[in-house]
């Protein structure tokens, strides 16, 4: 399971995954000095885990960019008006 998708635009920015793992580690290290070792281990896993994805396996795929849709010939006759006129029927006049 990936937490943090690499691809996204975000991450593009070098001083944006460096400043991420900064806050991982710094909460990790005030987490250790104030005295709970438990929240500490688990911030410092949070930014080992974001070491390993924003720089160890980091490599964004560029973004797809599609082609824009072109009509063919036979889908511009169909959007125009149809110019059916309705017959009247027996039963109803015309309007």
């Amino acid at each position: 399971m990936q937490i943090i998708d690499p691809n996204h635009p975000a991450y593009r920015h070098l001083w944006v995954r460096v400043a991420i793992i900064a806050v991982c580690f710094g909460w990790a290290v005030v987490e250790f000095v104030t005295g709970d070792p438990f929240w500490g281990v688990l911030a410092g896993g949070a930014g080992a885990y974001s070491f390993y994805i924003l720089f160890w396996t980091f490599n964004p795929q560029p973004p797809v960019i599609e082609p824009p849709v072109q009509p063919d010939a036979e889908d511009e006759d169909e959007d125009e008006p149809a110019t059916t006129a309705e017959k009247p029927s027996k039963d109803r006049p015309a309007e």
